[in-house]
């Protein structure tokens, strides 16, 4: 296995290739990608990537897809945001 220090973290597997750039954008969506998220039925921050848009939650195994990198996309939230405010003044 590659060597890696604590300043290159998961993108050292790349040494000196690419670019520092390109390897230090990969390093914070990798970081961002692996860390825990909310579950949307839940609520709990158990939320996994199982694999490419797959989300699944360790606690109440809800099942959901969402981004390949993040489990709620820009374009979702905003959809969700305008069904609310749909829904909420028709009430």
């Amino acid at each position: 296995m590659a060597k890696r220090t604590k300043k290159v973290k998961s993108a050292g597997r790349f040494a000196q290739r690419y670019g520092v750039k390109a390897r230090h954008k990969l390093r914070e969506i990798e970081e961002k990608q692996r860390r825990w998220h909310t579950c949307p039925r839940c609520g709990r921050k158990r939320v996994k990537r199982e694999s490419t848009g797959i989300w699944i939650c360790k606690k109440c195994n809800a099942k959901f897809a969402g981004g390949a990198y993040f489990p709620f996309t820009t374009a979702g939230r905003d959809v969700e945001k305008s069904i609310k405010s749909i829904l909420g003044g028709a009430k």
